[in-house]
């Protein structure tokens, strides 16, 4: 079965510029050598810190961003610098869901507009079709078709962003990219949100890319689980395997840090030392190994630290830093040659 998304080394650089007359003074890396794929009706979680590039990649993939350099594949077409006006058809089948749903939403737009405004963009159907369309919308995720004369400032910030998910679906995407759908939601409104989606995509043969920080949440979101830490892939699994087989030390300290919901009982969490680097022209070798002052830094200069698959479907980077010496071996990597 081909995959609905192929990205491969994908980069996106962003130049730093200071002074009165905007000299370039550095470049951002934002997205540095990323490279992973979706199946139809999968979904893949991205995590990471803060900053550490998913939204970007995100981003880049609808072509909100105009990569770097490297490649995109959507349904087996290059589409990584495809003009803007040839993106048209791709728009109908790649939407993106927002984290903030007050922001994502025009203020000044009743309900029924904002959902029906990529169906006026795209000409699709008559003014029926689409008024019918619309409710049909509402129902499929729990609005009452009552709503649409109101403005977003009129709802809870769970039914906004059924709102937006209802935006999302006006054109029968394949594929949508979701940008911590939940994050700024209360506890309670998320597991409505989340469970929403998933009957969507059991539904609509939906694939997802699900970008968050909430380990908890991509865990029982996710079929696959990558890690991204300062705009690189250190470990892509699928998500069972990942929580109970991490290998790379930045995912094991990620999943040190999910809550337990026991009041009774208390866990240590090891606290990474350091601070993250700058992706602001990132020195050489293992960006984790220079966060924690590993001996082993200096033999990573110069070394191909792309994910290397270490068991069936699992991927880590080979970094010394990071990865226990005996699954360094096994993926054929001995550093005192």
């Amino acid at each position: 079965m081909q995959n609905i998304l192929e990205i491969d080394k994908l980069q996106m650089h962003f130049p730093v510029r200071h002074g009165v007359f905007s000299r370039s003074s550095g470049i951002l890396k934002a997205v540095d050598g990323v490279s992973l794929s979706i199946a139809p009706g999968e979904t893949l979680g991205l995590v990471g810190e803060s900053g550490c590039g998913k939204s970007t990649l995100g981003r880049c993939i609808v072509r909100l961003l105009e990569p770097t350099s490297g490649t995109i594949r959507f349904m087996g077409k290059d589409i990584t610098h495809r003009a803007q006006w040839l993106l048209r058809r791709l728009r109908r089948r790649v939407q993106m869901v927002f984290q903030d749903p007050a922001d994502s939403l025009n203020p000044r737009m009743d309900v029924r507009h904002i959902i029906s405004e990529p169906l006026d963009i795209h000409h699709t159907g008559s003014r029926l079709s689409r008024r019918q369309r619309v409710n049909a919308l509402m129902d499929l995720v729990g609005l009452p078709a009552s709503a649409s004369e109101k403005f977003p400032h009129e709802f809870s910030g769970g039914q906004r962003q059924r709102i937006g998910i209802a935006r999302a679906l006006a054109t029968g995407p394949k594929l949508l990219v979701l940008d911590e759908p939940v994050s700024a939601l209360d506890v309670s409104v998320q597991s409505q949100v989340l469970n929403l989606l998933l009957d969507l995509q059991r539904e609509l043969g939906l694939a997802y890319l699900f970008i968050s920080h909430d380990l908890s949440v991509v865990r029982h979101m996710s079929d696959r689980v990558a890690v991204m830490y300062l705009g690189k892939i250190v470990e892509m699994a699928g998500a069972n395997s990942l929580y109970s087989h991490p290998v790379h030390a930045y995912t094991r300290a990620l999943m040190s840090a999910i809550p337990v919901p026991d009041p009774t009982r208390r866990k240590h969490v090891p606290i990474l030392p350091g601070d993250v680097p700058s992706p602001i022209d990132p020195p050489p070798g293992s960006a984790f190994g220079r966060r924690i002052n590993h001996p082993y830094l200096e033999s990573t200069y110069g070394m191909d630290l792309s994910p290397r698959e270490i068991a069936p479907g699992h991927w880590v980077a080979p970094d010394p830093c990071a990865v226990p010496l005996a699954d360094l071996q096994r993926m054929g990597i001995d550093i005192y040659q």
